[in-house]
């Protein structure tokens, strides 16, 4: 695979993007690495997604594919491989679970890990971490039921919700400092826990999330809070 046939249009920040770099990682794929400025998009980010003008993009032999957990499904599809399950389950009610976590990650952890690192203290913020945690707790008995007694919720390796949670890790300092709490403390998830500490050390994520180290991350937290008025 030679590497200009894919290209990976990206912000370093941005967990999303992180999904696609980890789903690339675990299926041995090379591509070219272009790092985005929001501020000032690149023209081939704005011809590669007309429609929303966002990262990540995908670019294969030319052809962009847009949205990170559409992104993931086409390399899991695109690039097959011998010696490691697919990303996602066979069998469809297993497909569709899958799918549905991926989901209410998006919905549920993104949202509530925003509003800690925009909202100023006060009773907004206190919402966004309770929600947070709950979240997590949810999450946490996803996993018990989907991982079969493996260490992750594809059971013995990476899976579609794996990957899809796994680049949120990066932010859990930004989180914990923001909103001045500590997240495992604060509740009760020991697989979810446990798999945090599995997920980081799996050659797939960790040669990928070393694009967004935690003390970075807090940092342009820091930004982000200053932007939308936060104290």
């Amino acid at each position: 695979m030679a590497a200009c046939e894919v290209k990976v249009l990206n912000t370093w920040v941005s967990m999303f993007g992180l999904r696609v770099l980890i789903a690339l990682k675990h299926k041995d794929v090379e591509y070219e690495y272009q790092e985005e400025n929001l501020r000032d998009k690149s023209q081939l980010l704005l011809e590669s997604n007309p429609v929303h003008k966002k990262i990540p993009v995908l670019i294969h032999s030319g052809k962009p594919v847009c949205e990170s957990l559409i992104i993931v499904q086409y390399i899991d599809e695109a690039w097959p491989s011998s010696d490691k399950p697919p990303l996602l389950p066979k069998d469809p009610f297993d497909r569709a679970v899958a799918r549905f976590w991926a989901d209410y990650i998006d919905k549920k952890m993104y949202d509530a890990g925003s509003r800690i690192v925009r909202c100023p203290p006060g009773e907004q913020r206190e919402q966004a971490k309770k929600d947070l945690i709950e979240a997590l707790q949810t999450l946490d008995g996803a996993l018990r039921d989907m991982s079969k007694g493996g260490a992750y919720f594809g059971g013995s390796d990476l899976g579609y919700v794996d990957v899809a949670l796994a680049p949120f890790l990066c932010w859990f300092e930004a989180y914990e400092t923001m909103g001045e709490f500590k997240i495992w403390e604060s509740c009760d998830c020991p697989h979810l826990s446990k798999w945090a500490k599995d997920v980081l050390e799996h050659p797939s994520v960790k040669g990928a999330v070393t694009i967004a180290p935690s003390a970075k991350v807090v940092d342009f937290a820091h930004i982000l809070r200053q932007r939308y008025g936060g104290a």
